[in-house]
Parts: structure tokens; C-alpha cells; sequence
């Protein structure tokens, strides 16, 4: 079920309902009207509720001199004022969302049936809120401002461990912000170091700015708040608070930003016109001499040149892993087409092979380096690799040299023996025949067999495997193959970079 906190944009009411109810469904219903134009996003308008009669300590609850509580106490709301702000959000089709700045706050949160809960950056490490937050079965965004490495890595932990659907925002709590003080680069910072957590960004800055949100979505935040104020002769906005005709530019920006940011999860589909006139540019294959029916087509009998024609091999079809060979006789400067010639294209089976790869050490657990070099093993030819072959990934190479050798299920690993090195196995995952000197060997789940130099040694596994390998310094060409049709095939090894899944 998809999250109702991604692409979300969080209205905050704050105090700015003045403690009025007729301003604060006015202001609702005013920002509802805005929100109705742009129905590519999601919206959501958000109150703090503070029990002001255990909230302030009965020592300075009439200390007016603190700014703090002068203003709590002048926009005081009883519960009934607040259902009828909820109802005011309800009843124009958008989500509700409060800020409990007290554990009795949240038991009017529960009465209310609230969608979303939000914990303020002075309440990110209040533990004992928290605690009592997150037993109810709402959404929680989290503001970070304040908070340390550690305090947040503690908070997504606490979040994670409760299996909560959660999101983090970067927050400068300054009222207005300065600029130089709005550091949107920590967006990046919480988006790589927390990667499978939503991002958002709660916005301070001067309201009549509309450049910083763009930048914001640009850097990958799927939540934005904005603080939303109602001027009136009574009642003036606030200096970090956007007035409605403030707010539509911030939206019409933002939604422009969403739009031109695009898709940045994964790569998007191929758009068919840019590709269409991408291969228009390209270079047509052609022939420098007379072709024969079945004759392979090697390097040095083809020439690249534009424009290519349609249904034309180009030269970005061509590489080490393609080969032509010719369907039908081609005359010298003809193109080489679909028509006249077939494609054996090998990268797809690379492909092929690096996704199985994937899942298998993904099931083992097995956490490598992305990209590391893969060295795919195929020493009867490609298109035998599942039959026969296996995968290396050198880790270490030194005086000594760490591997994990990975094979498929029904692979086999042809005999072998190595003059210059001795090397130790330990299946880590899955199961492995090992046979040596002629003698099957099935082990073990974390055993540990060593080969010796001269040792004859061929494996195999039924349903894969991880090998972990501890050796001597490899050398090249220290690998002796029983059959010579091995040792005389020079191709029998390819290196790509191996990628982990994302």
C-alpha cells in the first residue's frame, strides 16, 4: 500500500488561527480553494496541540513577558474549536495532521481520528512522547533541526524497529531563515545516509521566496511544509508565514519543479522519438568487400560511415560482444541489414548472467563493494556458461588474496590445478561437490578444505553457492586446465563491473 506521506505538501496552521475559530476555517477554506487548482499534488493542513493547562508549569502560566507563553496562551483553542478546525480540513477533501507537543495531547489526537502525526525538532529525542506516539497507527513526519547524527540515527532506528510508515524533514529552526542558514545541501546528507527513509524539507525562509523550494525538489525532498498565514485588519502574518497569494506561487513553482525533476528512482523509459533521432545521427555499417552467404563478418571487412538507412546495423550495435554473419551475398560499400545479416549479441546473456548473480548473493546476504570487477568464468564459450563456468570476485590480491567464487545451480567448474598457489575453500552459502584428486568431497556449510599446489580440483553445485577463497598471491596463467581445449581457448574469461542491486 503506497505511503500517503510522499509528494505531500503539509499546510501549517501553527497559531495562526489566533485562537478564532471563524479565522481558522477561513484561512482553511481560503488555502483550500488554492490547493483545488493543483490536483497533481497531495496536500495535508497541520495543527499543534499543547494542553496548556499541564503543558505550561503552574509557576509561569501568567508569566506574559515570556514570548512563548503569551502567544500560547492568547491562541488558546478548546477541544470543541479544534473538531470544528477538523472538520473545516475534512470537509474540503484534504488529510488532517497535528503536532502533540504533550503525551495528554495525543489522547484529543485519538478522539479525533487525526491521519498523520508530526513530531516537532524540539520534540525529536522526547522519548517519552515518542513512545506514546507511535502506538497509534498513524504516519509520523519528524523534523531534525537541532538534532545530531546520532539523535537521528536513534530516531529512524526507533521508528524502524516499530515497523512506523515514517518520513524525516530538514528543518533550520530560525523564524525566518536566513539564507545563508538554509544549508539544502543536508537534503542530500539524509538522503544518502538514510536511503530507504522519505526526505522532506520544512521551509522558513522568507515567504515571498520561491527559488528555494525548486532547489529543494531538485535535491529529492518528497515532503514540503510551509507555515500559512490569513492577513486581516485584526490580524497580521507573521515574517516567515506565505500569504494565499504567496502560497499559489510557491505551489505553481514547486509543481513546475516536480514536473521538470522527473522520475529519479530509476532510469525512465525510453522516450521512441528521441530515440528515432538519436539513431538518425549515428554511423551505418557497411562492407569493404564482396560478403558470401554464411561467412562470418569480422572487424576488418566492415566500415562506419553516415547516414545509417533504415532497418541498417550502426556502428552502436557493433562491440566485443556482437558478431555478424551474412544471410545472403553483400557487395562491396552495401550495407549490412537487418535483412542481409543476423546479430549474435552476447551482451544480453551478460546481462542475463549479472542478474542471477544478483538475486543469488542477495539471498546469501552477502554485502560487496558496488561496482566491483566480476570476472565471468565461461570456459567452453558463453552460451555453455550455465552448463559449465563459474563467477570470481577478487576482493584482495596482495601477498595473500581473498575471492568469492560464486556458481549457479548445475554449474560445474572444470578440473584444474595450480603450481604457484595453495588456497583454501569455505562454502558460505548454499552446496558444494568438490572433488579432488579424484575424490568427491561434499561440504559442509562453514567448513574449510584446503587445495594444495598440483591438486586436481573440479566442482560443482545443484542448487548454488558462495565459495569464499584464502590463497597465495594469484598469479595469472597459474591455472591448468586437464582438458586442453580449455587452456586453448583465450576468450574463456569477460570482466564487467558488477553493480549490487538498488
Amino acid at each position: 500500500m503506497p505511503s500517503i506521506l510522499k509528494d505531500l505538501i503539509v499546510l501549517e496552521i501553527a497559531n495562526n488561527h489566533m485562537g478564532d475559530v471563524k479565522h481558522g476555517t477561513n484561512l482553511i477554506d481560503t488555502y483550500s480553494k488554492i490547493c483545488n487548482k493543483f490536483q497533481n499534488l497531495n496536500f495535508a493542513f497541520k495543527l499543534q496541540y499543547r494542553d496548556l493547562d499541564t503543558f505550561i508549569h503552574k509557576s509561569v502560566k501568567n508569566d506574559f513577558d515570556n514570548h512563548y507563553v503569551k502567544r500560547f496562551s492568547e491562541t488558546r483553542l478548546a477541544e470543541k474549536d479544534f473538531n470544528k478546525l477538523i472538520d473545516a480540513i475534512k470537509s474540503n477533501g484534504y488529510l488532517s495532521m497535528v503536532t502533540p507537543f504533550d503525551n495528554k495531547s495525543i489522547k484529543l489526537i485519538t478522539r479525533q481520528d487525526i491521519d498523520i502525526l508530526k513530531v516537532a525538532s524540539c520534540s525529536f529525542t522526547d522519548w517519552p512522547l515518542l513512545e506514546e506516539m507511535v502506538q497509534l497507527d498513524k504516519p509520523i513526519i519528524a523534523s531534525t533541526a537541532g538534532a545530531s547524527e546520532g539523535d537521528i540515527d536513534s530516531v529512524i532506528s526507533f521508528f524502524k524497529n516499530r515497523g512506523k510508515d515514517f518520513a524525516i524533514m530538514h528543518c533550520v529552526a530560525q523564524y525566518p531563515t536566513p539564507n545563508h542558514k538554509l544549508n539544502l545541501s543536508q537534503i542530500d546528507y539524509l538522503t544518502n545516509r538514510y536511503p530507504d527513509t522519505t526526505i522532506g524539507y520544512s521551509t522558513h525562509e522568507d515567504p515571498s521566496n520561491f527559488s528555494f523550494v525548486l532547489m529543494a525538489a531538485a535535491k529529492g525532498a518528497k515532503i514540503f511544509e510551509k507555515h500559512i498565514g490569513l492577513p486581516t485588519d485584526l490580524y497580521p502574518v507573521n515574517k516567515y508565514s506565505v500569504t494565499p497569494a504567496q502560497f499559489e506561487k510557491w505551489l505553481e513553482a514547486l509543481s513546475l519543479a516536480l514536473i521538470v525533476c522527473g522520475q529519479g528512482s530509476k532510469r525512465t523509459p525510453i522516450d521512441k522519438a528521441e530515440q528515432d533521432s538519436l539513431i538518425s545521427l549515428r554511423r551505418g555499417m557497411f562492407v569493404n568487400r564482396r560478403i558470401e552467404k554464411g561467412e562470418a563478418i569480422s572487424r576488418k571487412d566492415i566500415y562506419f560511415a553516415f547516414p545509417p538507412s533504415q532497418n541498417q546495423f550502426t556502428a552502436n550495435d557493433y562491440s566485443k560482444y556482437s558478431s555478424f554473419v551474412a544471410k545472403s551475398n553483400i557487395e562491396l560499400d552495401e550495407v549490412i541489414s537487418h535483412d542481409n545479416a543476423n546479430i549474435i549479441e552476447r551482451r544480453s546473456v551478460l546481462e542475463g548472467i549479472t542478474k542471477k548473480i544478483n538475486i543469488l548473493i542477495t539471498e546469501a546476504n552477502i554485502h560487496l563493494p558496488s561496482p566491483v570487477e566480476m570476472e565471468i568464468s565461461h570456459h567452453y564459450g558463453l552460451d555453455k556458461f550455465y552448463k559449465f563456468g563459474m563467477v570470481i570476485f577478487t576482493l584482495v590480491n596482495r601477498t595473500y588474496c581473498k575471492k568469492l567464487l560464486v556458481s549457479l545451480p548445475g554449474q560445474v567448474h572444470p578440473a584444474q590445478f595450480h603450481k604457484k598457489k595453495e588456497e583454501s575453500f569455505r562454502l558460505i552459502y548454499g552446496d558444494l561437490t568438490l572433488t579432488i584428486d579424484g575424490k568427491d568431497l561434499i561440504m559442509k556449510l562453514g567448513e574449510i578444505i584446503t587445495i594444495e599446489k598440483g591438486m586436481v580440483h573440479q566442482f560443482t553445485s545443484l542448487k548454488g553457492s558462495v565459495v569464499e577463497e584464502i590463497s597465495d598471491t594469484h598469479h595469472m596463467n597459474d591455472s591448468f586446465y586437464i582438458d586442453d581445449k580449455i587452456t586453448q581457448n583465450k576468450n574463456r574469461k569477460t570482466i564487467i563491473n558488477f553493480y549490487k542491486n538498488l
